[in-house]
């Protein structure tokens, strides 16, 4: 399978230590199938950033790892759900140095705009989780993977950048 990230640096070598933390799957490296949503998070870091140019690196990855056994920690969310929803604010509140999970690799729906809405209306208690998750279900899910752990990185091999 074929993996974007999108950024505004070239990536020589993955370091764990520059993801940003409080994201939805904790701090680490996210990567997209999506060339169009990649693309599009590269525009974003260079807006947010104020430097550089949008780049892409693609690399090459054997998801089957995520379905069969193995010595890695893989967590899959095949769409949005009440236990995704929860792992998302668990990881977004973690403004610390340690992992909130210790999972290898996660593999589950961005908590875009759209859905970070939601979640707010969430966390303030204006709807119960149960609305939530109704809410969540009309809004079509776009998948990312997450990197946090050395081992995890050492299975993606780079292949361009663009």
């Amino acid at each position: 399978m074929i993996l974007y990230h999108g950024s505004n640096t070239h990536i020589e070598e993955i370091d764990l230590k520059r993801g940003r933390r409080g994201k939805d799957f904790g701090q680490g490296f996210y990567l997209s199938p999506d060339r169009l949503q990649a693309q599009q998070m590269a525009e974003r870091t260079v807006d947010r950033e104020e430097a550089g140019a949008p780049i892409l690196t693609t690399y090459q990855f054997d998801d089957s790892i995520l379905f069969r056994p193995s010595d890695l920690k893989v967590k899959v969310f095949d769409g949005y759900s009440q236990e995704w929803a929860e792992f998302i604010m668990m990881n977004r509140r973690n403004k610390s140095n340690k992992q909130a999970h210790d999972y290898d690799i996660v593999y589950g729906p961005i908590a875009n705009d759209k859905v970070g809405l939601q979640i707010s209306r969430y966390q303030l208690q204006y709807i119960p989780m149960e609305e939530l998750i109704r809410q969540l279900s009309f809004i079509r899910p776009t998948f990312q993977y997450f990197f946090g752990t050395e081992r995890a990185i050492s299975l993606l091999c780079k292949i361009q950048e663009t």
